[in-house]
């Protein structure tokens, strides 16, 4: 079998031994037997086109009317859209068949019944024996098998996306929802998918939740959006109707003057007038004469449905092509996604819901197997498929933590070993220390809202703390301006920069901003002004650390750490020799992400943001962004910027790495080949610009974390304070892959709800990394995040780049940042960003 080219990533080296051996639960259930049946896969065309709800509802009628005679009693499953697979021939090759649905009709309506063309074509028979081979390391990935996983998808899927809300790979169900702010109602859901991993199928359940509009009146709905007592205030002057379509447009309704008429229609507009003041024609035939008459939508609504309007002066909803109807007589139907995105109040209330304790999620999980009913399920005994009830026990180790070092005159020395995840500042000062000699502060309030004894507290509080941390900071007295939140803010920055500058005769190096709120638009500004106007680093505090009394110390010393850094300081490292891969050889980490817009958003750019470490000890890092296509994954310019980080490095050090351990985040496994193939190569050009012979050796490794794996501690005392697996916990066996290089890492330590372990794929390794190097270098580097005083969950350079990644978003000059809307209100096309100054290139001013 040697000779077998099995993938085209890295193969798996042999499995860690390193720390200590641990039994954890994981959200896996394993596939007992597969479908024993051969499988025939069937594409699907519906014409007219229309949304995999309604193409269910078609299938159900299909079944209903052809599956005992042209079937002949077979009962296949659907995915919604173009795929059905049968667990027996369907005897021919293709047919058209015609489908009504009459549920769907209204008695009283001179419209045609709704009628479709179901279109059945024989697309491929799929033996499961060659996954069978690819389980077991002896078949390499192929069309084939990934339909193969695809058929097994479909059919776990089956049965719930026709009895509940089906979003992606979740199915949702409204028990036990619960109102978001606003219009919103959390449902809870479950999400199921087939995995492979090694000899054996498993199936992936966890719980999901998301965001459905509240179903009922649709009147109720508006007084929410906007944020109104009672639907008598929508009879004031003033409402912003504008909002109002934009937040229901495309929203299903069902009117209630049609009481027989179950049939949901979509609403495209709101009308310009009101329901009194929007005229049509009504035509009416007597005697074989046809007359014309204008009327108004109340006066028709009286005369012909007996409803006299309680809101006649507010506008109509516009439904199916011209039909104007009053908002009164319009339900919101039930099960309607909301797709944009939540605003801070939502997200809040959705934290809330779905923050979980590990052990209530992992009963939250069994009781979605109950609703599953895997062994009662038809469609799984037709195909012959089994699937265990227990959740499975996984091998896991606990990888010891590093030394970290702080500067020598610590009190206890310089270097100690973290516990449980998470140390303090008690006693430590910076490994090195900046000198902060020329810096403001500027006050985004009144003198009223906090007056200058308040403001030179804190200052003097803040300037003790990083005294005893280990900065130097010989001006303890900054001047300070009084600034108008609402006003011109980039005004008011330059003014105290100009201040700060003249006071010691050279260009600040802070500009300490207190702010009144945690409110988007006046943060964002600030950002953009001293990140791409100024070039100057600046720290934004609350007002509420400021108001009383002494600010707390706690407070204070991680306000330091970012201070520290933004300065071109070191907070921590690791001790000397702790990783050899850094220190034997020039090595340069890399941490890489591109932001999207949010969905919807169409002209927004994509922002790809990639940071370089800048010495050996890999605590320090500069950062490099590029603006591109709106939602493209891959980064178009990436060579460039590896040309630049590269630069600052040999700038940094002296020397030229001969390593490079790029970890790339934010890639889902669909794009690993397009993204392998075209990084790589970026990188690899990078590197011949700037020497034609230069070709150090590159490692590119995925961190993923939006997956469903979870652990859960077998025993209480397996687990930490939070009942969450301990940090360091690492699984790179039995739920992973078949055979290529991934492990789940959960390198925190819990706090709230259940910890979701990073998933890291080695696409390509030229450094020859062992399992257990890898997962013990990684291990280490999570305890050297700058701004706090714990573990994290993803490996600094990646999620430095998330960060970068995020702040160039505030760098748009266009851009109109909104509180309360849930999407920015003005949009900031890709000429519109400025790039950041070169005076913040080797700090980190992103913190």
């Amino acid at each position: 079998m040697s000779g077998l080219q099995l993938t085209d990533f890295v193969k798996r080296p042999a499995p860690g031994k390193a720390g200590k051996p641990l039994k954890v639960r994981a959200n896996f259930f394993e596939v007992k037997k597969l479908p024993d049946v051969t499988v025939y896969h069937y594409d699907v065309t519906v014409t007219p086109d229309v949304p995999p709800v309604a193409n269910r509802k078609i299938f159900q009628q299909f079944i209903a009317s052809h599956g005992n005679k042209e079937l002949g009693g077979a009962r296949p499953v659907y995915d919604g859209r173009k795929n059905m697979f049968s667990p027996r021939d369907l005897g021919f090759e293709a047919q058209t068949f015609d489908i009504t649905l009459a549920g769907d009709a209204n008695p009283n309506s001179k419209r045609p019944v709704p009628s479709f063309k179901f279109k059945v074509k024989k697309a491929a028979t799929i033996n499961l024996e060659e996954l069978h081979r690819f389980l077991n390391r002896k078949a390499a990935m192929s069309n084939n098998i990934l339909t193969s996983i695809m058929a097994l998808d479909v059919l776990i899927r089956h049965q719930p996306s026709m009895l509940y809300a089906t979003v992606g790979r979740s199915f949702f169900t409204p028990e036990g929802k619960q109102p978001l702010a606003g219009p919103l109602d959390v449902w809870r859901g479950f999400y199921q998918s087939c995995r492979p991993t090694p000899g054996k199928m498993m199936i992936n359940l966890d719980v999901s939740a998301t965001a459905f509009y509240q179903s009922g009146p649709l009147l109720n709905i508006i007084v929410k959006v906007l944020n109104l007592r009672s639907p008598d205030d929508l009879r004031r002057p003033g409402i912003q109707w504008s909002r109002v379509e934009k937040a229901i447009k495309g929203l299903r309704v069902t009117v209630n003057h049609r009481e027989r008429s179950k049939r949901a229609y979509k609403i495209f507009k709101l009308t310009a007038t009101s329901a009194k003041d929007t005229k049509f024609a009504l035509e009416t035939t007597k005697d074989g004469k046809t007359t014309s008459t204008q009327t108004n939508v109340e006066a028709y609504f009286k005369t012909n449905y007996n409803i006299r309007l309680a809101y006649p002066t507010i506008p109509c909803a516009l439904i199916g092509k011209t039909a104007s109807v009053p908002l009164e007589l319009c339900t919101v139907v039930e099960g309607q996604r909301y797709p944009k995105k939540l605003d801070p109040a939502q997200t809040s209330d959705m934290i809330k819901f779905t923050c979980q304790p590990p052990e209530k999620r992992a009963n939250i999980i069994r009781d979605g197997l109950k609703i599953l009913n895997y062994e009662g399920n038809e469609y799984l005994n037709n195909f012959g498929m089994k699937i265990s009830s227990e959740m499975a026990m996984v091998n896991a180790r606990v990888l010891p933590p590093p030394t970290i070092s702080y500067h020598p005159t610590s009190q206890g020395g310089a270097n100690f070993v973290p516990r449980d995840g998470a140390w303090n500042l008690m006693g430590k000062k910076v490994a090195q220390g900046t000198t902060l000699g020329s810096w403001g502060v500027i006050v985004f309030a009144s003198e009223r809202d906090i007056n200058a004894g308040q403001v030179n507290t804190f200052i003097r509080g803040l300037v003790v703390t990083c005294t005893d941390t280990g900065m130097n900071i010989p001006n303890k007295s900054p001047p300070v301006l009084y600034a108008n939140p609402q006003g011109n803010i980039e005004t008011s920055l330059r003014q105290i920069w100009q201040k700060a500058g003249d006071l010691v005769k050279s260009a600040p190096q802070l500009l300490l901003c207190i702010l009144p709120n945690t409110g988007v638009p006046l943060y964002a500004e600030i950002k953009r002004v001293t990140d791409t106007v100024l070039g100057v680093s600046s720290q934004c505090v609350q007002m509420k650390h400021a108001r009383f009394g002494e600010p707390k110390k706690q407070y204070c010393a991680n306000v330091c750490l970012k201070m520290n850094v933004k300065l071109g300081g070191m907070n921590s490292h690791l001790a000397q020799n702790a990783v050899p891969f850094l220190t034997t050889k020039p090595t340069i980490l890399l941490g890489a992400d591109v932001s999207h817009p949010a969905p919807g958003d169409d002209v927004r750019p994509s922002i790809a943001a990639l940071v370089g470490s800048m010495d050996a000890k890999a605590s320090r890092y500069a950062a490099s962004i590029r603006i591109q296509t709106g939602r493209v994954e891959t980064m178009v310019a990436l060579s460039d910027m590896v040309v630049e980080l590269l630069k600052t490095f040999f700038q940094t050090c002296g020397r030229k790495p001969e390593r490079i351990l790029f970890y790339r985040d934010g890639v889902s496994e669909g794009q690993f080949a397009e993204v392998l193939k075209t990084e790589v190569a970026a990188i690899k050009a990078a590197c011949k610009r700037l020497e034609a012979t230069y070709n150090p050796a590159v490692t590119f490794v995925v961190v993923q974390k939006r997956h469903h794996a979870r652990f859960f501690p077998v025993k209480p005392q397996d687990g930490d304070r939070s009942g969450n697996c301990p940090s360091g916990l690492v699984v790179d066996s039995d739920i992973t892959h078949p055979f290529e290089f991934d492990f789940y890492l959960q390198s925190h330590a819990g706090l709230l709800g259940t910890s979701r372990p990073s998933h890291y794929c080695v696409l390509h390794d030229e450094n020859k990394f062992t399992s257990d190097d890898l997962q013990d270098f990684t291990f280490k580097m999570c305890h050297l995040f700058a701004r706090c005083t714990r573990t994290v969950s993803m490996v600094p350079p990646a999620y430095y780049a998330h960060m970068v990644a995020a702040r160039a978003r505030f760098h748009s000059r266009s851009e109109q940042w909104s509180d309360s809307a849930s999407t920015e209100s003005g949009a900031g096309d890709a000429s519109s960003y400025a790039n950041v100054k070169p005076e913040l290139g080797k700090v980190m001013w992103f913190m």
